[in-house]
């Protein structure tokens, strides 16, 4: 019931060795000037208590990042205000391109991935987290996700 992006659209494998690059699971650190989170965009299942996550990659302010990245480890965080951010994972179970959608990311308890809340737009994906996706639909996004091989199940 998770899929997830191993790093933001913008990440080349070849930043793996720059200095002023970082990929981590949770954060990642382009070119010393693009910042990026990982969260979950999460759609309530119809019909039943689950939930299906996306998990993706939110670019966030240098002082967004700096403030997240200074209260990682910190219990209490999850009451830090929300942070803008634009989408950075182009999920591959969309028509129109999930790419720069306007987030609002919201940090949680220690150990958990923040929640990533989509602007409430007519975006296909900022309509399901709303309203859920029935379990046919989770279905052929797992089916999306397995022929693109874009995803990877967790």
């Amino acid at each position: 019931m998770n899929y997830t992006a191993e790093a933001p659209a913008v990440w080349d494998p070849a930043f793996a060795d720059a200095d002023d690059c970082l990929l981590s699971s949770d954060q990642c650190v382009v070119r010393g000037e693009h910042y990026f989170v990982k969260g979950l965009v999460e759609i309530p299942v119809i019909g039943s208590d689950e939930v299906f996550s996306w998990g993706v990659w939110v670019s966030l302010s240098r002082e967004n990042f700096s403030r997240a990245a200074d209260l990682w480890d910190t219990p209490g965080r999850e009451a830090e205000r929300p942070y803008f951010g634009w989408l950075a994972t182009d999920l591959p179970a969309y028509p129109a391109t999930t790419l720069n959608l306007k987030t609002h990311v919201h940090t949680r308890r220690v150990g958990e991935r923040p929640f990533v809340e989509l602007e409430p737009t007519d975006h296909p994906l900022a309509v399901e987290q709303r309203t859920g996706a029935t379990l046919d639909r989770v279905r052929e996004i797992a089916e999306s996700v397995l022929h693109s091989g874009d995803g990877r199940q967790q």
